[in-house]
């Protein structure tokens, strides 16, 4: 088996988990109202801010935390800061049998940027 780097992992997760853009998931979030948007960052980093009515769940909580808040036929988008980490949370979701699962392009950062409603 040949050793994978960070961003490996990351190109390799990209692949599998379709990514929507912050426009993209605003839309999706308001069409589909059982949504469930979830905040893979750092508790400190959420506590800068965090999509509007999105659910926190540090990544490394995520797969014991997740049937908490989504069933896997739910329509999830997992976010981050720049759109690495989710991509993973993402893929792991998708492994663990979650059916409509996507990551945003450029995290946190691109929602701030495209106006998106921030709690």
């Amino acid at each position: 088996m040949t050793a994978k780097t960070y961003h490996d992992l990351v190109r390799e997760a990209k692949t599998r988990v379709p990514e929507v853009t912050a426009g993209e998931s605003q839309r999706l979030v308001q069409e589909h109202p059982g949504t469930v948007v979830i905040d893979c960052r750092e508790p400190n980093e959420a506590a800068l801010g965090t999509v509007a009515g999105a659910v926190v769940i540090p990544r490394g909580l995520l797969e014991q935390n997740i049937e908490r808040v989504a069933g896997r036929e739910q329509k999830v988008i997992v976010y981050c800061a720049a759109g690495n980490r989710s991509a993973l949370a993402a893929d792991t979701l998708r492994e663990m049998g979650y059916k409509d699962v996507a990551t945003m392009a450029g995290g946190f950062r691109a929602w701030v940027e495209a106006g998106g409603e921030i709690d």
